[in-house]
C-alpha cells in the first residue's frame, strides 16, 4: 500500500503544485469533540480557510484510542484532501500499546509539522485531597488498598493512560484504570469522583480547574509552566525526571506531495502570528510551536521509543 501511495502522490504532484487547495480540506480528529484537541483542530481551521480561501472541515473520527482516525488518514488519497491532527497517544503511546496497529506511525504518514505543545497535569477531585500537594496525595493512595483508588483516561493509549502508568511506576501505586470514551467524558469521571484522580492534558482539564471543580497538583514539564509559575512540576516534586508532554501535529497520508507542506507552512506561520490564536491556545493550556516536517518526525520518533520502554518495563497491552 506504501509503494502505490507514494507512486499516487509523486503523479499528483504537478497539478497540486499549481492549483493546491482548490477544494475543501478535511481535518481528520482521532478523537471525541470537545477536547483540547478538537479545539486545536477548529482554531487553525479558522485562519487556514482565511489564509488559503478554502473550507477545512474538522472531521472527528473518534474511538480505539485514536486508531479508527490515523487509519482512516493513513488509507486517504496522498491528494492533499485529507489532513489529521494527530497527538501523543494517536501518534506515538499507540505504537507501545498495539502490537497489530494496521500501519506504522513513523512510516505510514507524512509528518507536515508540530502546531501545539503543552504539559500534562496532575490534579484530583477536591473532595479526594481538599489541601495539600503531591507529596500528600501520594501518602493518601498509600493508604487505601490496593487497585481501590481509580484514575480516569479518555481511553486506552491516551497520554493520560501512559502519563498515569509513568506516574505509578515512579511512585509504586496501584490505581485502577477507567477509560472513557474522549476528554469530556473522563474529566466529567474526575468531577464525579468515579475516577478522582487523573494525569490529562492541560488543555483537556483546564476548563474544570478554572471551576474549582478539580484541584492542579501539578504540571509533568521538567520545568515550571511560564503561563502557571506558581504550580510546581513532579519532577521538583519528588519524581525526579518525570516528564511526559502533550502536543498536537498535522500529518497526511502516505506518499503526501511535498507541495502541501510548502503551501501549509508559510499560512500556519502566517495564523500563529495572530494575537488572538495566541491567546486562544494559551488559555487552554497550550504554546504554539509551528515547527517543520523533521521537528515532527523526531517528537513522533522520541515518544514511541520512551513509551515502548514503559510498556515493555510495567507490562501494559492493549485491554
Amino acid at each position: 500500500m506504501q509503494r502505490r501511495t507514494i507512486l499516487a502522490g509523486l503523479l499528483a504532484s504537478p497539478a497540486l503544485a499549481q492549483n493546491w487547495p482548490e477544494r475543501p480540506v478535511r481535518i481528520v480528529i482521532p478523537d471525541a469533540a470537545g477536547g483540547g484537541n478538537d479545539t486545536t483542530a477548529r482554531v487553525f481551521a479558522h485562519q487556514l480557510e482565511r489564509l488559503l480561501g478554502q473550507p477545512f472541515p474538522v472531521d472527528n473520527r473518534a474511538g480505539a484510542g485514536g486508531r479508527i482516525g490515523v487509519e482512516h488518514v493513513v488509507r486517504s488519497p496522498p491528494d492533499g484532501a485529507t489532513l489529521l491532527l494527530g497527538n501523543a497517544g494517536s501518534n506515538g503511546i499507540n505504537a507501545a500499546l498495539y502490537r497489530d496497529l494496521p500501519y506504522d506511525l513513523e512510516r505510514d504518514v507524512t509528518p507536515i509539522s508540530l502546531l501545539v505543545t503543552g504539559p500534562n497535569a496532575l490534579a484530583v477531585n477536591p473532595r479526594l485531597l481538599p489541601q495539600g500537594g503531591v507529596a500528600e496525595l501520594i501518602a493518601l493512595l498509600r493508604a487505601r488498598p490496593a487497585g481501590s483508588v481509580n484514575y480516569a483516561s479518555a481511553g486506552p493509549g491516551s497520554s493520560a493512560h501512559f502519563s498515569m502508568e509513568l506516574f505509578k511506576s515512579m511512585t509504586g501505586l496501584d490505581l485502577t484504570h477507567i477509560p472513557y470514551r474522549g476528554a469530556a467524558a473522563m474529566g466529567q469521571a474526575v468531577v464525579s469522583g468515579d475516577a478522582p484522580v487523573i494525569i490529562a492534558n492541560l488543555v483537556n482539564i483546564q476548563p474544570f480547574i478554572t471551576r474549582g471543580e478539580m484541584r492542579l497538583l501539578a504540571v509533568t514539564s521538567l520545568e515550571r509552566w511560564a503561563p502557571l509559575p506558581e504550580v510546581p512540576t513532579l519532577h521538583e516534586a519528588g519524581l525526579a525526571g518525570y516528564e511526559t508532554l502533550a502536543w498536537n501535529g498535522l500529518f497526511g497520508p502516505p506518499g503526501l506531495p511535498p507541495v502541501v507542506a510548502e503551501r501549509l507552512l508559510p499560512a500556519l506561520r502566517r495564523a500563529a502570528e495572530q494575537a488572538d490564536l495566541r491567546e486562544r491556545i494559551r488559555a487552554i493550556g497550550g504554546q504554539l510551536v509551528v515547527s517543520d516536517a523533521a521537528t515532527l518526525a523526531a517528537r513522533v520518533r522520541d515518544d514511541i521509543a520512551k513509551w515502548r520502554r514503559l510498556a515493555t518495563a510495567a507490562n501494559i497491552r492493549a485491554e
